[in-house]
């Protein structure tokens, strides 16, 4: 595809974003920046927070992790739909009770400042990696697509993008992000069934033989019982259920944009409809993922060594033109749509749980540009970091450990809605340091320890399961007193 293409085509979807910007940002204020004014339309809200959850990760990988490992994900996803209805119905109501900005806030009521410090680092050290991450991977496609052809550096392709995602949010964060989402997950969605039909277009099949095509491969395979697999049914589907609650309910980055909503029951309605259009938007991309390899296998293409490459692959050199050219805009509508939340909510929750913001009436707006503009940087620094290591297994494994900092998380917040007692406060940073710390060597050694058996998704329990035991052990007891007759 040529470069002048590429060009015009991200020129101009940025051009959308930043006319977007420029409505929403009129009348903003920090109160804008972090809740929205709590005005935002619940379902714009529910439509826009599938593009920021389907990643540029997911976009690449799901497809391609077909070949490998069928429609299993599909098992994680039916988990994750019982996590969304956990918190629709849980923390929400809790979180709007409690009027909170930042939902570590809750943490401060319910053990004290350490753990309530501790909850937030936690999610900060987390998405930073992760978001960078999947920018990370965005940037390189647009490096291979476009800037290559003029010899301009990685970290000058970094630095635009991110300058681009600074631009569009810095005025009226999360406001902006409720509208930019809504049109990113138009564009992502579209990318996905544009594919679909050009393939079956190439593959001389009509649309009323996609569900022959797709049941017929044994690639649409969807459960798996074999319980020493990571794939097994049960531990996938729980897994899926208390990930979503980890990542998506105790993640400031996804809750922000549901506390946007008018009330209670706008944010419940919110969680509900976009739980049922993530579920049917995963089956396209496995879908996809199926005539992708249909499509491979009819015209000779050699199955690249990373299954993540034949999406791209193919989307950039084989479908033609349009196709080309709405991946690309997809790709960038994932990564971004990820990464321009991402930047508010760490923006939102250092200002908030770090530096307390509503105590320093005269400067709040002066320190929260600042902390923006501090995120930015910090996110282009990390994703110059991983690309030094030029290891794509060396990133992707940075990125698995900064998951595992959400098992505290979990930990923390199960322990607080399910049990009363108090704890010791002081000591909650070094529990939530040591549970990630044995999750790791316990799931590195698992298949020696436990006969061949392999931890997948469901590490996470473990994770918190670690954390909750910590804290149980860290509870104020009450003393009693032996009363004896004089």
């Amino acid at each position: 595809m040529s470069p002048l293409i590429v060009f015009g085509v991200i020129a101009a979807y940025f051009g959308m974003l930043m006319a977007i910007s420029y409505f929403t940002s009129k009348k903003s204020d920090n109160n804008t920046f972090f809740t929205g004014n709590k005005a935002s339309p619940w379902y714009l809200v529910a439509y826009g927070m599938v593009g920021a959850s389907l990643s540029g990760v997911t976009f690449i990988s799901v497809p391609g992790e077909v070949g490998n490992t069928a429609w299993t994900y599909l098992q994680f996803v039916m988990g994750n739909m019982v996590g969304y209805a956990i918190i629709a119905f849980v923390l929400i109501p809790l979180f709007y009770k409690l009027n909170l900005i930042s939902i570590y806030e809750y943490l401060k009521d319910r053990f004290g400042i350490k753990s309530y410090r501790t909850g937030a680092t936690l999610f900060i050290i987390s998405q930073t990696i992760g978001a960078s991450f999947r920018l990370f991977l965005a940037a390189l496609v647009l490096q291979i697509a476009f800037f290559n052809a003029f010899g301009i550096p990685f970290w000058v392709t970094v630095f635009i993008t991110i300058l681009l995602i600074w631009l569009y949010t810095y005025k009226a964060g999360i406001r902006t992000i409720v509208y930019t989402d809504t049109l990113q997950t138009t564009f992502l969605l579209a990318a996905v069934i544009i594919s679909i039909v050009v393939i079956l277009q190439h593959l001389d099949l009509k649309l009323g033989d996609l569900y022959g095509v797709v049941a017929s491969n044994p690639m649409s395979k969807i459960f798996e019982w074999d319980w020493l697999s990571n794939r097994n049914f049960y531990k996938t589907f729980l897994a899926g259920v208390f990930i979503t609650i980890a990542m998506n309910g105790l993640d400031q980055n996804v809750m922000q944009k549901n506390l946007t909503c008018k009330n209670i029951k706008d944010a419940q309605k919110n969680i509900l409809w976009f739980s049922v259009t993530f579920f049917l938007s995963t089956m396209l991309f496995l879908i996809l993922g199926v005539l992708i390899y249909e499509y491979a296998v009819s015209h000779n293409i050699a199955i690249p060594e990373r299954t993540d490459d034949l999406y791209p692959l193919l989307a950039l050199n084989y479908f033609g033109v349009l196709a080309g050219i709405v991946f690309l805009i997809g790709i960038v509508a994932a990564a971004f749509s990820s990464a321009d939340s991402a930047l508010t909510a760490l923006t939102t929750s250092f200002c908030v749980d770090i530096l307390d913001i509503r105590k320093k009436q005269s400067s709040q707006k002066n320190i929260r540009q600042y902390v923006h503009i501090g995120f930015t940087f910090l996110m282009f620094a990390v994703i110059v970091i991983f690309n030094a290591f030029n290891d794509s297994s060396v990133v992707s494994a940075v990125f698995k450990v900064a998951g595992f900092t959400y098992g505290p998380l979990l930990g923390l917040f199960a322990f607080g809605l399910l049990f009363k007692q108090k704890i010791h406060d002081k000591l909650v940073p070094l529990i939530c340091i040591l549970s990630p710390i044995l999750s790791i060597i316990l799931d590195q050694n698992s298949e020696t320890w436990f006969n061949g058996f392999r931890f997948g998704f469901e590490i996470l329990l473990v994770n918190a399961a670690f954390t909750m035991i910590g804290l149980w052990m860290l509870s104020k007891r009450k003393k009693t007193t032996l009363v004896t007759d004089s």
